[in-house]
């Protein structure tokens, strides 16, 4: 009989921060550190762009410990979309996981939750596994309705997925 651990994961967001060589001074002296870690727990660095095959090369595709994450996926398969990074590309380098609905990019770029749900699902489609960000702002939490706020971030989108069955 085969059972099913549940991993405890702690995933570290750099934003848009570090330069190269700052990046990988960080990886290194991460993984220099000693960790008492086992099968349950995972460590995940959500990095930019730019840096995830440096990390990946520097964390290694047998690290049973830590695995890195893209920041942000686009919720098209391919096309003119300068800057953007589809899911066939990361999957294409590896990459386990991806970064979906942080509050920033709500915010600051306008995703909805129907624009997240197709990221989800693209991320899904190319084996992807999404880190699905939901939560409030300060103003709804303050308000006291957090619960129904982030009710809606989830329903909006396993509807979509109930609706493609």
């Amino acid at each position: 009989i085969s059972i099913t651990m549940r991993k405890f994961i702690a995933a570290a967001n750099w934003k848009m921060n570090c330069t190269k060589g700052q990046a990988k001074t960080l990886v290194e002296d991460l993984l220099a550190v000693s960790f008492t870690l086992d099968k349950r727990h995972l460590v995940v660095l959500a990095v930019p762009h730019p840096y995830l095959m440096m990390v990946h090369d520097l964390v290694g595709q047998n690290n049973e410990y830590f695995t890195v994450a893209a920041q942000n996926v686009h919720h098209l398969d391919h096309g003119a979309y300068t800057g953007e990074v589809s899911a066939a590309m990361l999957a294409s380098m590896g990459d386990e996981y991806v970064l979906i609905g942080h509050s920033e990019r709500r915010e600051q770029f306008g995703e909805d939750n129907q624009l997240l749900a197709k990221k989800v699902d693209i991320a899904l489609e190319y084996g992807l596994k999404p880190i699905f960000c939901c939560g409030e702002p300060l103003e709804v939490r303050e308000a006291g309705t957090q619960n129904e706020y982030v009710k809606k971030q989830l329903q909006e989108k396993c509807s979509r997925k109930r609706n493609k069955i």
